[in-house]
């Protein structure tokens, strides 16, 4: 059973990602499959969407080097990605990975799941 719900909006290119409890190395190969299309089909992903009211972390170490690695094959199709969590991490995560990753990346409250949306569609309004 996967801990991580995909949720894909196509006409936006952006992907919500809901973890329900810790993460699996399949999780990360579950959602690979889902995104991946979607990337080949339009050339990137407007924004990835992190939504959880505490991070769960992962269930071995196995599980947190895929996850690694999913952001090292994806952050350069990814223009922002927004964590959207109550959880120290996120802040953390905000200044941390900004240095290693291609992608704008924005903390905001669990709570603020629509205005996250909103500030990934804004990058893209701003280009038309």
């Amino acid at each position: 059973m996967t801990m991580l719900n995909v949720e894909i909006d196509h006409e936006k290119l952006i992907a919500v990602l809901t973890p329900s409890g810790p993460l699996s190395k399949e999780d990360f190969a579950a959602a690979a499959k889902q995104i991946d299309p979607l990337v080949e089909q339009a050339g990137q992903l407007m924004g990835l969407v992190i939504h959880t009211e505490n991070f769960p972390g992962w269930d071995s170490f196995s599980a947190m080097t895929n996850h690694f690695r999913f952001v090292r094959d994806h952050h350069q199709e990814v223009k922002r990605v927004a964590i959207v969590t109550n959880s120290p991490l996120g802040d953390i995560a905000d200044t941390m990975v900004n240095h290693f990753v291609a992608a704008e990346i924005k903390h905001f409250p669990y709570a603020n799941l629509a205005e996250a949306k909103q500030w990934i569609t804004e990058s893209s309004e701003a280009e038309d």
